[in-house]
């Protein structure tokens, strides 16, 4: 079973996740930077990890509805198809995972300064693994 990669994009940062070698848990990987060439530390993953699918968080609104952030999103996905047709590329739910993963970084009492750093690569890991549980794979 070939692993998956997931991320969480956002204006500044991007988080990375990626399942384990059986493709039961998620954990996070990388925060790259939107502004530093994240596409090549991208492509860099893709080649060590060999991912089956690449899932990017999608923005939704609390009601579940698409704003422009989701727009926006579509057109990244549609993109990074484009540029890797080889690859499979969904999306998924990201909704409250920023959230939960600053939350879980409090609990486990990460300072202010590495939380900025982690965030992401752990908002990255929660919406893997949600579409992991989703799908009877945890």
């Amino acid at each position: 079973m070939r692993r998956i990669l997931a991320l969480d994009v956002g204006t500044v940062r991007i988080g990375a996740a990626v399942t384990d070698p059986l493709g039961l848990f998620a954990q996070g990987i990388a925060v790259w930077r939107v502004q530093e060439n994240w596409r090549s530390q991208f492509e860099a993953c893709l080649a060590r990890y060999d991912p089956e699918l690449i899932l990017i968080g999608m923005p939704r609104r609390t009601n579940g509805s698409y704003g422009p952030e989701a727009e926006k999103m579509d057109r990244l996905v549609e993109e990074l198809r484009s540029a890797y047709p080889d690859r499979r590329f969904e999306t998924w739910d990201e909704r409250y995972t920023t959230v939960l993963a600053q939350r879980a970084l409090l609990e486990a009492d990460v300072s202010r300064g590495k939380r900025k750093e982690r965030v992401d690569k752990v908002a990255a890991a929660l919406i893997l693994q949600n579409w992991l549980d989703a799908h009877g794979r945890s």
